[in-house]
């Protein structure tokens, strides 16, 4: 998917809403267990009843990998279900991988040749030589850490070089000697702020994925007031406020709703710019 088929499909929906798909064996429905496949089938309903209100859909491979040979089959089987009945929705493979060039290399086709999927998250740590093997695939985007939304991204992310630039403006300023805004995005945690502006001096076309709005408390309109973009330039994420806002069978219905309320939420933000 480029950056105009995602921007054409926000201005559809009305949305730049991403859910995640953080699924934990542990909170899903009680009635699900007895399922073949339990992490499946709650992924299924969740996509089924949210997909009208969001325009991309993130699993986080830590909940599926942790599961060993059974996570992992749950993964492959909700990216083609995805793929298959929903064929609009931007899918990311939070994956966090990083590593010298050959392993990186590896990890790209796994993502993007075996999968086939749209994107996948990077960290940037070890330099260029890291991030360039995901590049070369037409239509897939590397999405590449950049301020995250956690109390530890201070240890490192925030701190200053002789010339006073922070190491997540350093990430930001070379990175794009690597990539573009035709096929790479950064993670900008909600939680933020007004750091958006910041971000936008530097990176003012590329697309930020966003964490951190509904449980982690960042605001939707602070994030649009400071980093939404002519384009939107904003896929938003929310995971436990919408996937694991009921356990009942009516867990689907429940998360239909909180995924629309935050869509409605969104419209209002897309009418400065649609």
């Amino acid at each position: 998917m480029n950056k105009q088929e995602l921007f054409e499909n926000i201005k559809r929906k009305k949305s730049f809403l991403c859910v995640g798909l953080d699924t934990d064996i542990k909170k899903i429905p009680e009635h699900l267990l007895g399922e073949e496949d339990p992490v499946f089938a709650f992924n299924k309903a969740i996509i089924d009843a949210t997909a009208p209100y969001c325009i991309a859909y993130k699993p986080n491979l830590a909940f599926y990998e942790s599961l060993g040979v059974k996570g992992w089959m749950a993964f492959e089987k909700t990216v083609q279900y995805i793929k298959r009945h929903h064929p609009d929705q931007f899918i990311i493979a939070d994956a966090k991988r990083g590593d010298i060039g050959n392993t990186s290399a590896m990890y790209a086709g796994s993502f993007f040749g075996e999968l086939d999927i749209d994107s996948v998250t990077v960290a940037p740590y070890m330099g260029e030589d890291s991030v360039s093997p995901f590049l070369p695939y037409p239509g897939k985007w590397v999405i590449l850490l950049a301020l995250t939304s956690n109390k530890g991204s201070h240890d490192f992310q925030l701190t200053a070089d002789a010339d006073g630039e922070r190491l997540f403006e350093k990430v930001l300023r070379v990175s794009q000697q690597w990539g573009n805004d035709e096929n790479m995005m950064y993670v900008v945690g909600a939680t933020q702020g007004r750091m958006f502006e910041d971000i936008r001096r530097i990176a003012p076309n590329h697309f930020l994925l966003v964490p951190g709005i509904g449980a982690q408390g960042g605001s939707l309109e602070e994030v649009c007031r400071y980093g939404m973009t002519k384009e939107c330039g904003l896929i938003v994420n929310s995971s436990r406020a919408i996937i694991y806002a009921d356990k009942s069978r009516d867990f689907a219905r429940v998360a239909a709703e909180k995924a629309r309320e935050v869509q409605q939420q969104m419209e209002e933000q897309l009418k400065a710019i649609l």
